[in-house]
């Protein structure tokens, strides 16, 4: 069984490089989405390492937007259309860690191949009582036009609140971005977007869709009951703060203690030297 690893990345390339060395493993291959508003050459020589893709079809991804999800979307269709066959597709940021051993990881997926890994809550939860305005209001996150904050204010002044445009329950959070998919739930995925045209069209208006879109399709198919509740990754989401922290040498007894496969996130050169104790500590 060969795992596709998805890697999202937008700045740091020698980070992405100690990222893909440190997970080299006889069945992991490398899948780059890099941010198309950066320069892509500073990355090209990644694919000197041994299983390592570029994906083509990129997106300028905006944080908040749409188009993130539009970027992981995308990533995951072109790493279907590859002749390799996966039995699992790993979405990674380029700021995520492994803070076990690979082959503990590839046993782990060996052993829950009809399972798929990936954080959510449901509507009832209190992420909720704020996330539910990705969708309600307008946001114009993705257009970048000059007027476009007055425009989406005064659309959200004057037109009614948006409806969801499916009868589905909602699931989502704050660590949901993240995910191990195996191959079945990836297909449906991919398959579900290729069919429901008026749902991407009404996600361009949305906010944050990376955190509740996926998680709310998976939940409400065929798959749901194989879907486990945990990402697999340990991060730290301070209360209020729309971003997580930055791991630090403090973090790394709760890191490993938390059993968890994936820490995230890191930034060098920062990070140096709590990456470096990792390496020690997974050797």
């Amino acid at each position: 069984m060969r795992v596709a690893n998805i890697i999202i990345a937008h700045k740091n390339p020698l980070q992405l490089e100690r990222l893909i060395r440190k997970m080299q493993h006889e069945n992991f291959d490398f899948y780059i989405h890099i941010d198309k508003k950066i320069e892509i050459e500073s990355f090209l020589f990644l694919k000197e390492i041994k299983g390592v893709y570029f994906i083509r079809n990129r997106v300028v991804c905006n944080w908040g937007g749409h188009s993130t999800l539009k970027a992981m979307l995308n990533s995951l269709k072109e790493t279907q259309a590859n002749e390799t066959s996966y039995g699992f597709y790993n979405l990674m940021s380029a700021q995520d860690y492994p803070i076990r051993k690979n082959q503990e990881f590839y046993d782990f997926l060996l052993v829950h191949q009809k399972n798929s890994f990936i954080f959510y809550e449901s509507e009832e939860s209190g992420w909720w009582k704020m996330a539910i305005q990705r969708y309600q209001h307008y946001h114009l996150t993705d257009f970048n036009f000059f007027g476009s904050y007055f425009l989406e204010r005064m659309m959200n002044k004057v037109l009614p609140i948006r409806k969801f445009p499916m009868s589905l329950k909602l699931y989502g959070g704050r660590k949901a971005s993240w995910w191990t998919l195996n191959y079945e739930s990836a297909s449906y995925l991919s398959n579900f977007f290729n069919q429901e045209s008026k749902l991407d069209k009404f996600l361009k208006f949305c906010w944050g869709t990376d955190e509740f879109v996926i998680p709310t399709i998976l939940l409400n198919s065929p798959f749901k009951e194989q879907m486990i509740n945990d990402n697999l990754r340990y991060i730290d989401f301070p209360e209020g703060k729309a971003n997580p922290r930055i791991l630090e040498m403090e973090d790394l007894p709760l890191m490993k203690d938390s059993n968890m496969f994936f820490a995230r996130k890191f930034d060098m050169p920062m990070s140096e030297e709590v990456l470096r104790r990792i390496d020690e500590q997974t050797e």
